[in-house]
């Protein structure tokens, strides 16, 4: 059960903007997106209300999820008037084994969208959630979550070398040779890495800080020293450190999303 949560001072700003700051701000967006951004209803809820004819734009009904919304429109939900304002949200999960980060799993365990929803409380549960990167189906650990898709690109950009921190339990005892190779950067089928933080943890676990997000990149460098993984955890993103029990969650900070996320929530 997620601990009781302390509103960031970002998000109670955020909560206080008016339209005007929105009209102001000059961006727009497509319909159904600005209303699960906006917490007004999750973005699958938000297609089905727009097709039913349930959402108007200025006093007109409107059946296209797709259809472009910009600042000052009039925007009501089953006749309420819902402003489109969009604080910059994001929270850390803790997921579990198993879990897969896609939309759908066809093994039926489920994914890390479904399991962090029930989990919400409300209103937060109205939001629409978006992983900032992935995670393996076996992969345990740090999972960040936002409703922006800026912060996602920032947060998944190879250009950013945001550093990962993962622990690995490993096949075999590795020695200083492997870890100085892991450090040095090795050459992949995809060409070559960016240097790695490595170091021991216990003489069959290894602690591995990547700055690039390739596919499986953990894996297939590991494997490629002569140590599959048997076991991987992600604690940390940036400055941000995984500090909740498995399979809860919480918001960050003002601090971990500015500092240690190196994200500014100014649009």
């Amino acid at each position: 059960m997620a601990r009781k949560q302390r509103t960031p001072r970002w998000l109670e700003a955020a909560r206080r903007r008016g339209p005007e700051d929105v009209q102001a701000s000059g961006r727009s967006d497509w319909l159904a997106r600005a209303l699960g951004k906006a917490g007004v209803m999750p973005r699958a809820q938000a297609e089905a209300a727009i097709r039913e004819g349930r959402v108007t734009l200025d006093g007109r009904v409107e059946h296209e999820p797709f259809a472009p919304v910009r600042p000052g429109m009039e925007v009501r939900v089953d006749g309420r008037v819902r402003h489109l304002e969009a604080p910059v949200l994001a929270l850390m999960f803790h997921k579990p084994a198993g879990l897969v980060v896609h939309g759908s799993d066809a093994e039926g365990v489920g994914t890390v969208f479904e399991c962090l929803r029930e989990r919400l409380t409300h209103p937060l549960r109205d939001y629409e959630w978006l992983a900032v990167g992935r995670l393996d189906r076996d992969t345990t650990g740090l999972l960040l979550f936002t409703n922006d898709e800026r912060l996602v690109q920032h947060g998944t950009s190879p250009e950013r070398h945001l550093p990962k921190r993962y622990v690995a339990g490993v096949v075999g005892l590795p020695p200083e040779d492997a870890l100085r190779r892991l450090r040095e950067g090795l050459v992949l089928e995809d060409g070559p890495t960016r240097p790695a933080g490595a170091r021991l943890r216990a003489p069959d676990v290894v602690e591995l800080t990547l700055t690039e997000g390739r596919n499986h990149q953990v894996k297939r460098m590991l494997a490629a020293v002569g140590h599959p993984v048997r076991t991987l955890h992600r604690e940390a993103v940036g400055g941000v450190t995984l500090d909740v029990p498995e399979g809860a969650w919480r918001l960050l900070t003002d601090e971990e999303v500015s500092q240690g996320l190196s994200f500014s929530v100014v649009s």
